[in-house]
């Protein structure tokens, strides 16, 4: 289709083809204008409409991501490294070191390109004028490891040193994001079922917790509905209590039985779907660094271990805006924790090794934040975890560790992982219930939750989230076999 052909005579693929099209050539009021003009024109159908609305969506949450411009970057950048020249910082936008896009006419930077720069250029942490000193951390995950790891080889079991853990999430709602009264329905996550994250307990919430998703569920989350007050805001929050406990698995590669094949309930976790696509480059590169091993432990770790060596990390735009995290993240080097996930996943899969994403909350001392990781199948363990951010992390910016530690740091993440960790899901994409009746803040992951008001999103700019933790000392139950 090209933009001289009618409207209404257009197909919904022709319009989004040609809204991609414009937008790819950041001619995003182009986009813009053509899908508002489409979704009054034609007798779409419900679901090619809702189709069409997220397209547009799509298109503003892009914009937000990219909110910087060249004067607001350098202005940024001239108070966090030190001596920065004009000269050098266009030199720099040359080479490609920030994201940026052209929109309508004007090239806009990504919102976290000052953090990004230290990540993918670290020698550059030398001139940073408020350096992060997070050797402490670094050394606290090192032990967290170690210690795991010594009681499951004294233990003989992969499942040890339990916790009982305590968290408080929130999400309110910002003042005048909807009209006084109005019943905003919020998700947020709570932890699924897993052998070692047990005994999930709701001690307290905000409003009645309407529905709480099956323990085994995908997605698991807490469904509640409030009204809002006279500023138009709202704050929900839950308090639970559960069980989790450290894991390690001696992935002897010579345990798998010969010639093992994944039965077939594990197929869906061998094909592709969103985000998971068998490119000719994904092929290409897993031939090259599997080689001819055929055995499935090898053939993973040598996956996870290339991504250790090849993929740096870099805060990443929401997965929203993204049509394939796996392709972004390969094609570019880099990418958050997701992508990396992402990427490990796409490649086992397509070796044959049954794969599927993990993630929830990270519980760091001090640094508690979302974070995305996987599991693996093999015999005759069964599901493993595989945190390839971690290996990346452990690779590449654990500077207060020797190059020893940070392999054994990035070894254990292989079939490893902490206590300190809330797992809310065991798939991407998937839906959660009560279905949201908009679209999805975020439509690949669920850590941050997710509100709408009215039949509206309330996206991730209209409510603040937080999740605070504490360890009950004494409390966590005996592991049973």
């Amino acid at each position: 289709m090209c933009a001289s052909i009618p409207i209404s005579s257009a197909t919904f693929g022709e319009l989004i083809g040609r809204a991609t099209e414009l937008e790819q050539s950041g001619e995003f009021a182009e986009a813009e204008s053509l899908l508002a003009r489409a979704t009054q024109d034609q007798p779409f159908n419900e679901t090619e409409r809702r189709g069409l609305d997220f397209a547009r969506e799509r298109l503003l949450r892009i914009r937000r991501e990219y909110g910087l411009t060249r004067d607001d970057l350098f202005n940024d950048l001239q108070k966090s490294v030190r001596g920065l020249t004009l000269r050098e910082f266009e030199q720099w936008v040359r080479n490609g070191r920030f994201d940026s896009r052209v929109i309508d006419g004007v090239r806009r930077f990504a919102n976290p390109s000052v953090s990004n720069l230290y990540f993918r250029y670290p020698a550059l942490n030398a001139r940073r004028i408020n350096p992060v000193d997070s050797s402490a951390e670094q050394h606290a995950c090192l032990a967290t490891a170690q210690a795991i790891r010594a009681a499951s080889q004294e233990s003989g079991r992969p499942m040890v040193l339990p916790k009982r853990l305590e968290i408080t999430m929130s999400a309110t709602v910002k003042p005048g994001s909807v009209a006084p009264g109005t019943i905003i329905r919020a998700w947020l996550p709570v932890p699924r079922a897993y052998p070692f994250q047990t005994d999930f307990v709701l001690l307290e919430s905000s409003s009645t917790v309407l529905h709480i998703a099956d323990s085994n569920s995908p997605i698991r989350s807490a469904y509640l509905e409030q009204p809002a007050d006279d500023a138009g805001s709202a704050t929900f929050r839950i308090r639970y209590a559960y069980t989790s406990a450290g894991v390690w698995f001696n992935l002897d590669p010579k345990n798998v039985p010969p010639r093992w094949q994944p039965p077939s309930e594990l197929e869906p976790f061998l094909r592709e779907t969103q985000h998971v696509v068998f490119t000719d480059t994904v092929r290409n590169l897993s031939r090259r660094i599997i080689g001819a091993e055929k055995n499935p432990v090898k053939r993973a770790r040598l996956l996870y271990n290339w991504i250790s060596h090849h993929i740096m990390y870099s805060y990443a735009p929401e997965y929203s805006t993204i049509t394939n995290l796996t392709e972004f993240c390969l094609a570019r080097g880099y990418g958050d924790c997701g992508m990396q996930a992402l990427l490990f996943i796409t490649m086992c899969r397509l070796n044959g090794i049954p794969a599927r994403w993990q993630s929830g909350w990270r519980l760091a001392p001090g640094s508690s934040n979302i974070h995305d990781w996987c599991e693996i199948c093999l015999p005759p363990w069964g599901w493993i975890p595989v945190d390839p951010y971690m290996g990346v992390y452990a690779t590449r910016y654990t500077t207060s560790l020797s190059a020893k530690q940070r392999r054994e740091l990035r070894d254990f993440h292989f079939g490893g992982l902490s206590q300190y960790r809330m797992i809310a899901n065991s798939d991407h994409c998937k839906e959660l219930f009560p279905q949201k009746t908009s679209h999805r803040s975020d439509n690949v992951d669920f850590q941050r939750g997710e509100l709408e008001a009215a039949g509206h999103n309330l996206y991730f700019d209209k409510f603040s989230y937080s999740l605070t933790w504490t360890e009950i000392p004494g409390e966590a139950p005996p592991l049973t076999d």
